[in-house]
């Protein structure tokens, strides 16, 4: 929730609870393959760059041939929110070239329906209108192959009720995660982030990206009491940043309501929960151009930059771990120290819950090595 500060006895409630959670062998936690990649532009070199890095990973095709594809793509904010004049694929959203180049590529690569997703930004309009009022032309990405859709995911919409997905080990914060039903009838789930800092969560990368697909119909702040409320406004602040309810009924109540009730200790939990109830095949972070300091325009201090980088993994923690060490973190850092100062890390509590490993010293990365291609976001 923007604005929300951390008090110094917030802080030690949170490192109390913490440490009181449930110790979890994060060497179980799998190890994957991880591509980097040197890319300036969003032209001709995007597009080989992408083939690329999926080559290195063994090629879309044993993953995606004959299969429905699930594209979660990142458009955070409302679509008028600017970094100054800097438009929103420049700064917080994913850029659409790598949404038309990758849906692109899944069909060439033999995928037989592409769903484009997201939980647009406080509504329940269709992505189509979300994305005209952004500026942006949704004809391209749909005409990207033979059988592509969009979806607003923030409801049921044309689907029967919602999917409800088991949290492993129980979860952090909530042992079930309800989602649209594009994503359950889909095959393959797809991330394709932004590389950012975030406020709330240290770094918003594949993982992160993935706490905008739980329905604001039942987890917004305008969300039903008994049931979804199939027409929300609002963002997802009282129930998940702050705590200051449980979702519809329809979904799970949190395991202990007496957990700190601070976004600090509470979004990373909830994207750990939400990567591990709703596994990612593929993970790809945009950071081409892109922005330091912050997540949106609505964040002080936030900057343009251009890594000119891509990478993409098979498991999003893994991911996750190579992207934050190539943005100049330490991916084995937590909780006071950069970029997780004041909150915890969802690379190690999605480790926790058996997602992946955060560790490089197991991580195959192939490409282009991380000490050739470090970018620091705190010196941008």
């Amino acid at each position: 929730m923007r604005g929300m500060e951390l008090t110094r006895r917030s802080w030690m409630y949170a490192a109390a609870g913490l440490a009181a959670s449930p110790a979890l062998r994060a060497a179980d936690a799998p190890a994957s393959k991880v591509a980097v990649a040197r890319c300036r532009t969003y032209g001709d070199e995007l597009r080989t760059s992408l083939e690329t890095m999926f080559d290195q990973l063994g090629g879309l095709g044993s993953l995606v041939k004959g299969k429905t594809v699930a594209v979660k793509i990142n458009l955070t904010g409302g679509p008028a929110e600017r970094m100054q004049r800097v438009r929103c694929e420049d700064a917080q959203y994913t850029h659409p070239a790598v949404v038309g180049q990758t849906v692109s590529l899944l069909d060439k690569a033999g995928a037989k329906r592409i769903r484009i997703l997201e939980g647009c930004f406080a509504c329940a309009d269709p992505m189509e209108e979300f994305m005209y009022a952004a500026g942006w032309d949704p004809s391209p990405l749909l005409a990207a192959g033979k059988n592509v859709e969009m979806e607003n995911t923030n409801i049921a919409g044309r689907w029967k009720g919602y999917a409800v997905r088991k949290t492993p080990k129980g979860g952090h914060i909530f042992p079930a995660v309800l989602f649209n039903k594009a994503y359950e009838e889909s095959d393959v789930v797809i991330s394709v982030a932004k590389m950012k800092e975030h406020a709330t969560a240290g770094v918003t990368l594949a993982m992160k990206n993935m706490f905008g697909a739980t329905p604001i119909s039942i987890y917004g702040d305008a969300a039903g009491v008994d049931e979804p409320n199939e027409e929300p406004k609002g963002g997802r602040g009282f129930i998940m940043h702050a705590g200051m309810r449980q979702p519809s009924k329809i979904a799970p109540p949190e395991n202990d309501p007496k957990t700190p009730r601070i976004d600090k200790y509470r979004i990373p939990r909830i994207v750990a929960d939400t990567v591990a109830a709703l596994p990612l095949q593929l993970s790809i972070v945009e950071g081409i151009v892109t922005m330091a300091g912050g997540e949106g325009p609505w964040i002080r201090g936030v900057r343009a930059c251009s890594p000119g980088l891509l990478v993409a993994g098979l498991n999003p923690v893994c991911t996750d771990a190579v992207t934050t060490a190539l943005m100049g973190f330490d991916s084995m850092a937590d909780r006071g120290k950069a970029p997780f100062e004041t909150c915890d890390s969802t690379l190690r509590l999605a480790e926790e819950l058996g997602v992946g490993t955060r560790d490089l010293k197991r991580i195959e990365v192939v490409g282009t090595p991380i000490r050739d291609a470090v970018f620091s976001f705190r010196k941008a």
